[in-house]
């Protein structure tokens, strides 16, 4: 069997990730600790339970599955909590990369992609970022991100380490069959929450600002299909188990969607109305936050074709109506 160490693979990404794994034809083993995961989220592999934190276990995992390589998602992400409590963000975000890299190291794994952010660019407002855009990340999320991100360069110098690192934006949609989906308690993504609204579980969606210098007055932001992210992760695995350098790329559409354009499309596809306010922009939203995958699709062959908002809906709204995890 080729093992692959799936971090955060009771998470959201991480799960399809582990299916994208599976049928690609590797085992899939997950490590994670279930703050914000799922065990029954875990169903391609098998299940470790454990904390980045944890040395020893992580060094028993290795000695038991013996990795090919490591796909690392765990991290704590939401930039809230990220400005007010940033020394949970370094601990478990960077301490824990830290300590799962070193683990790696000593275990002669040393093919590893990561799941980094484009908040390692921070306020790039109304362009379109590529791989060389300057990394200003503006809260201790994005920082904890660019800082694992130096990690790897610096144990790629020192060990070998051979990293495929990807930033990217929004993430949406569910897998088509409905195994696995977006599950978090509390929800705070723009399309779970605004299928919530229209389910009736929560009273309404909230536009934050309808003055912004866009066509319909919304902020934009980019959003790619979760099936399509984890493709380029396995795409990723593929480039290093060739032999080829270690490399970023980020992950996006170029183009975006307002948040009004989101709507618009949730009533096409679920046929229902979105009930929503309309409030003031937040503090730190930019007008238009997008990224392009030039190099991504020139150099693995990586094709978004799923990430059309039609799409994305209509798949997380069947995970929506159907899915659920219990534990």
């Amino acid at each position: 069997m080729t093992n692959i160490l799936v971090t955060g693979g009771a998470g959201y990404i991480g799960s399809h990730a582990c299916k994208a794994l599976k049928q690609a034809g590797y085992t899939p083993v997950t490590y994670d600790n279930l703050v914000t995961g799922w065990e029954d989220a875990v169903k391609f592999g098998p299940f470790e339970r454990g904390d980045l934190s944890d040395r020893a276990r992580l060094d028993e995992v290795f000695a038991k599955y013996q990795p090919v390589a490591v796909m690392h998602f765990a991290a704590l992400s939401q930039v809230g909590e990220a400005m007010s409590e940033p020394g949970r963000y370094w601990r478990n975000n960077v301490c824990g990369s830290l300590t799962l890299i070193e683990a790696a190291c000593a275990a002669g794994c040393l093919n590893f992609v990561f799941s980094s952010t484009c908040a390692t660019y921070g306020e790039h407002d109304n362009v379109v970022l590529d791989e060389n855009t300057p990394q200003e990340p503006l809260n201790a999320y994005g920082a904890s991100k660019r800082a694992v991100e130096d990690i790897l360069r610096d144990f790629g110098a020192a060990y070998g380490l051979n990293a495929v690192i990807f930033r990217y934006f929004n993430v949406a949609g569910a897998d088509p069959k409905g195994e696995v989906g977006e599950h978090h308690r509390p929800e705070t993504h723009l399309i779970p929450v605004m299928l919530e609204a229209i389910d009736g579980k929560r009273p309404a969606l909230t536009i934050y600002g309808t003055d912004y210098d866009t066509p319909d007055g919304t902020c934009i932001r980019d959003y790619v299909h979760v099936c399509d992210l984890v493709d380029a992760h396995v795409l990723g695995l593929k480039w290093l188990e060739a032999g080829k350098e270690s490399r970023v790329f980020n992950l996006g559409t170029g183009s975006g969607f307002s948040v009004r354009e989101v709507i618009d499309a949730s009533r096409t596809v679920t046929n229902r109305e979105v009930p929503y306010s309309e409030g003031p922009r937040r503090g730190g939203d930019a007008t238009k936050l997008v990224s392009g995958s030039v190099r991504a699709e020139k150099e693995l062959g990586w094709r978004p074709d799923r990430s059309k908002m039609d799409q994305m809906i209509a798949d997380a709204w069947r995970w929506h109506q159907t899915g659920h995890y219990e534990k």
